[in-house]
């Protein structure tokens, strides 16, 4: 090999010392794993914006993306698979149509139930959603499967919120038999509100309520001890505080829902 004597000790003297690079990224790297383990659900975009937010540290995606192939780490989501779409509800005609580009609050709410397991009971849980910011405006929740009553207390609480606006609001669900009852429909007729719905058996209808309710569940089952907390009650609290205040989105650029629509005035 031509390699001169002093270029030689040169590198000898080198050899173990650390570069600017390799020193940025290692420190990344340990933030990384530490946000990870507390947040195993969230990715590489994310992970990055939480960081610039309590720390501070601006990077690239891209940087931070090599920090976790480096690591080896994955988020951990669930995979879903498409649905071939269905007819469309007869009661109420999908007004949406895929369009969710909504300009203010309470002009497009959607809604549904998932079901959340707790210790080894599960709790039927009735979300309703502002599609603008994505934020859970109300929720309800039993452990009566089948139950109606979540679906109306959380209702409820949307109607005294939409009383002080003077445009309509559009209410989207899918075609359970809860939302087509006549009973559901009653419950709101004396408001400015307008139905659609989702075409049967076509979840890809409300995607934003089904996005939601999956991250939800991946977030419980892998970022939060959720057996930790006394009730059910107690965890959901905590948890929709959580995501409406604490959690960014990447759908607000990485805001949370209540940033994003106070950032803009409302």
């Amino acid at each position: 090999m031509k390699v001169s004597r002093s270029g030689y000790y040169k590198w000898l003297k080198t050899k173990d010392v650390l570069n600017n690079y390799e020193l940025n990224r290692n420190s990344m790297c340990e933030l990384v794993k530490e946000y990870h383990r507390k947040h195993p659900s969230w990715g590489y975009r994310h992970i990055n914006r939480q960081i610039r937010v309590d720390i501070g540290w601006y990077v690239s995606d891209y940087f931070v993306h090599k920090c976790c192939k480096f690591l080896g780490i994955k988020s951990v989501v669930r995979n879903y698979k498409y649905r071939k779409p269905g007819e469309e509800s007869i009661k109420y005609p999908n007004l949406v149509k895929g369009n969710w580009n909504v300009t203010k609050p309470l002009e497009l709410i959607v809604t549904d139930m998932t079901c959340i397991k707790y210790k080894t009971e599960l709790y039927d849980t009735v979300l309703y959603m502002d599609a603008f910011n994505i934020e859970i405006l109300s929720y309800s929740y039993t452990k009566k499967h089948n139950s109606i009553v979540p679906y109306y207390e959380g209702l409820n609480i949307v109607l005294d919120k939409i009383k002080g606006i003077n445009y309509s609001t559009t209410l989207h669900s899918d075609q359970g038999v809860v939302y087509s009852s006549m009973a559901f429909t009653n419950a709101h007729k004396d408001y400015n509100i307008i139905r659609s719905m989702s075409r049967a058996g076509t979840p890809t209808d409300n995607p934003k309520m089904e996005s939601i309710n999956g991250w939800i569940k991946d977030e419980i089952m892998n970022d939060w001890n959720i057996d930790s907390y006394d009730t059910f009650d107690e965890f959901i609290n905590a948890y929709i505080y959580y995501y409406n205040n604490e959690r960014l989105a990447c759908s607000l650029n990485y805001k949370t829902p209540i940033q994003y629509k106070t950032e803009l005035g409302f």
